[in-house]
């Protein structure tokens, strides 16, 4: 994961030591209560997900939902490790190298900081629009897909950046995408998509991170002869 290479929102590692020994690892998207939970069921001895516990600039105070969290992990004596922006940028196993994959896309470059941001093209699929694109996508993550498209024209250079990547939007233009996809969309993007004639794609922020905590748990596990189970809080946004 290299953490150290990036200057990251929260601890990337170890954020909640729990019991020594490691035979059931449970991958997931957010440390929320629920997965926790569902760990616990499962009878897991760790947790490996892309949004941890605990952020920059946050209330350090343990209550509320932060206490209800702690306490589960704690009493059940659960390991959880959260990776963000290393992650995300893992060249094969991370969120936008998954993401690329299930989708059938093939990554020629990456862009932005940390290079986060994969450029490519749609390998053997074909987008005669973005609309198209927008239907493949939403039928491969299973969400609605909110679709800006300016121009209606083919794609043969895609752009993508998981989760609340919207920002990444000006540089996929820079890079002579034809569509960029994230996970969210704020408002400027749809002005920069018609002001621009560059398509833009928001197909929900947890859909398209569900990829890349198990790809690299089930690695793990794999390498070390572990039990391994993903579980899918779902989530709308």
């Amino acid at each position: 994961m290299q953490p150290a290479r990036f200057k990251d929102y929260g601890p990337n590692g170890l954020q909640v030591q729990g019991r020594d020994q490691i035979r059931k690892l449970v991958s997931g998207v957010t440390a929320s209560k629920a997965l926790i939970e569902a760990a616990i069921d499962a009878k897991a001895d760790g947790i490996f997900v892309h949004h941890g516990l605990f952020w920059r600039g946050q209330d350090g105070r343990v209550v509320g939902w932060m206490r209800e969290r702690l306490k589960l992990l704690l009493a059940h004596d659960i390991n959880l490790w959260a990776y963000h922006l290393p992650l995300d940028a893992h060249p094969t196993l991370g969120n936008n190298a998954q993401l690329g994959k299930v989708l059938g896309f093939e990554i020629t470059d990456w862009f932005g900081e940390n290079k986060l941001a994969c450029l490519g093209h749609s390998g053997p699929l074909v987008f005669e629009n973005a609309q198209k694109l927008a239907d493949h996508v939403a039928l491969t993550l299973g969400r609605r897909v909110t679709c800006i498209d300016p121009v209606g024209r083919e794609l043969s250079r895609l752009a993508w950046c998981t989760g609340g990547a919207q920002g990444y939007f000006e540089e996929a233009i820079a890079a002579g995408a034809d569509a960029f996809l994230t996970g969210e969309i704020s408002e400027p993007q749809m002005h920069y998509a018609h002001e621009m004639g560059v398509a833009f794609l928001a197909c929900g922020h947890h859909a398209s991170e569900r990829y890349g905590a198990q790809a690299v748990a089930s690695h793990v596990a794999q390498s070390f002869g572990l039990a391994h189970q993903f579980i899918d809080i779902d989530n709308p946004a």
